[in-house]
């Protein structure tokens, strides 16, 4: 049970989550999916601060007791991260809002990780997959269409089932998408995504259409494709074609920046169509391609390992 004065901080924190929700929505204009996993992590912490530090002053909370949740949190969660974030941002809005003197969460880092190198296909690899779909089903052409679709403008698997018929401007040559953030932005589409798609949405999508949906690929149900259902249409297709790698839907997004990259495209422009907001995000890609460069040298240099013979 909690004493008076503790159960006035709990609903004076219910008040202020309330309004960091709106906050994060109208000010930050996040997705609904990032807002509910903040929500939901600011929610514990609260939990916590209320019934095990039995914080009865908001200003009480100070940089020892966020460590000592993280602590308690690490026993039960494998990546803190999201968690940290969540607290950070949090403690920001009541800092902004003057619900707090200060912001004790200023002191707490986010743990360094080294940087994984994205899965990367081949430009081999990824036209095996498309050509080697059959077509002959409807379902094979949508699955087409919609891996074509993914890879020609490196989308996130969000962008690619959220995508409208009203977005798209075939004849122009361009989609348009949202982001994280519901940002607009503006990618061009292949000739061959073009073809693919005109025919998937002359022949193919009337079938499926049961009902008004303003999305462009349906289930057979005619509601909106999940990003479940992509990501086990993708995985049958890397598995026919004998790829080893793990492979998920943003391994075309990926792929799709690498490639461009290694055909000589400008960094800034790959930024742009993948629509990071900073280009520190995007330069990832240049790692890529670095080590696709040592693995070409190393194969092809009759010097350049220590096993190789000479003749």
């Amino acid at each position: 049970m909690y004493s008076n004065i503790s159960y006035k901080v709990v609903i004076l924190l219910e008040k202020y989550i309330t309004e960091y929700k709106y906050y994060l929505h109208g000010e930050l204009n996040l997705s609904s999916n990032t807002i509910d996993k903040y929500i939901s992590d600011c929610k514990k912490y609260v939990n916590y601060l209320t019934e095990y530090q039995k914080i009865t002053v908001l200003d009480d909370i100070n940089v020892d007791v966020i460590r000592s949740y993280l602590k308690n949190l690490k026993k039960k969660v494998k990546n803190l991260d999201t968690y940290i974030s969540s607290i950070r941002s949090f403690h920001r809005f009541l800092f902004l809002e003057k619900h707090m003197k200060t912001n004790p969460s200023n002191l707490i880092d986010l743990p360094k990780k080294e940087k994984k190198l994205p899965v990367v296909l081949s430009i081999d690899a990824i036209n095996n997959i498309i050509d080697n779909i059959d077509v002959s089903t409807e379902e094979g052409y949508k699955s087409k269409a919609m891996i074509e679709t993914a890879y020609s403008c490196g989308l996130r698997v969000s962008e690619l089932i959220g995508l409208k018929i009203e977005n798209l401007h075939l004849d122009l040559g361009f989609i348009k998408v949202f982001g994280k953030g519901s940002k607009e932005r503006i990618i061009p589409i292949g000739e061959k995504a073009v073809d693919t798609l005109n025919y998937y949405l002359k022949n193919i999508r009337p079938k499926y259409v049961k009902n008004t949906s303003p999305y462009v690929f349906l289930n057979k149900r005619g509601n909106q494709l999940t990003r479940q259902a992509f990501s086990v249409i993708l995985k049958k297709y890397v598995l026919e074609n004998d790829i080893i790698k793990k492979v998920s839907p943003h391994t075309l997004r990926h792929s799709f920046a690498s490639h461009m990259l290694q055909e000589g495209s400008d960094l800034r422009l790959i930024q742009e169509l993948l629509g990071h907001e900073n280009i520190s995000t995007t330069e990832i890609y240049t790692h890529v391609s670095n080590s696709k460069l040592k693995e070409v040298y190393l194969n092809s240099h009759p010097r350049a390992r220590k096993d190789k013979k000479n003749v």
